[in-house]
């Protein structure tokens, strides 16, 4: 999974679907869905990219996106935001939420 920064999160979220993981090195919920989002990577590539932003790098564009708890995963179409999921979740709801957009 590419790890996205400043510089290139509006490149990266400009076509396409694309699911960003904003997360922490010391965040434990944040490593408990980090196997899960690297199973969805190998499950929807070629429809899905899933991206890392890490926001102890990068907290200029975590407090512009108004991210307030890790970890957060944020659906993009085409750059628009489509669908929030806050917290760790089971892969289970993950796919629920973000299949409607993968059709």
């Amino acid at each position: 999974m590419k790890e996205l920064n400043e510089l290139n999160f509006k490149d990266e979220i400009s076509s396409g679907i694309t699911l960003i993981d904003f997360w922490a090195p010391w965040c434990g919920p944040c490593r408990m869905i980090a196997p899960i989002l690297e199973e969805l990577d190998k499950e929807y590539a070629g429809k899905l990219k899933i991206c890392k932003v890490n926001v102890d790098n990068d907290r200029a564009l975590a407090q512009s996106l108004r991210i307030v708890s890790i970890p957060t995963l944020i659906l993009y179409k085409d750059g628009e935001e489509q669908k929030r999921i806050v917290g760790a979740v089971a892969k289970e709801k993950i796919t629920r939420e973000i299949s409607p957009f993968l059709a």
